[in-house]
């Protein structure tokens, strides 16, 4: 199984920008796609962006669609997630995840590689 360690969470304000990285190893990161979720106080995790293994197609949930973007370096063994225009309601703990194959599952339920978790915070 992939192991995933996340970093680049913290504090920022209304319409400030963070970015996450989340460094994989174990397994050939290349064979895996990747994404982030991401889970607030009393709420269930929900899916926020995925890129695919090899060609690096992108998929965003659409409350974030134009203010975050993925991205993945196979050389690093490393994706990324900018984050820009951030809101108050981004305030959560973010998390890594892959899955074996091209597209990553928008359900964490099928996903089971999961990282320890960053937390972002947006003050308003």
């Amino acid at each position: 199984q992939v192991q995933l360690v996340e970093s680049g969470g913290g504090l920022v304000q209304t319409g400030g920008s963070l970015r996450l990285s989340c460094a994989a190893s174990g397994r050939t990161f290349s064979n895996y796609a990747m994404g982030w979720f991401r889970q607030a106080p009393g709420k269930e995790r929900e899916f926020v962006a995925a890129i695919t293994r090899t060609d690096g197609r992108t998929d965003y949930a659409d409350s974030v669609k134009g203010r975050f973007t993925i991205s993945r370096d196979n050389a690093k063994n490393t994706v990324y997630l900018q984050m820009s225009s951030l809101k108050p309601e981004d305030t959560a703990v973010y998390y890594c995840t892959a899955a074996w194959g091209y597209r990553l599952p928008r359900e964490a339920k099928y996903l089971t590689s999961w990282g320890q978790g960053s937390q972002v915070t947006v003050s308003s």
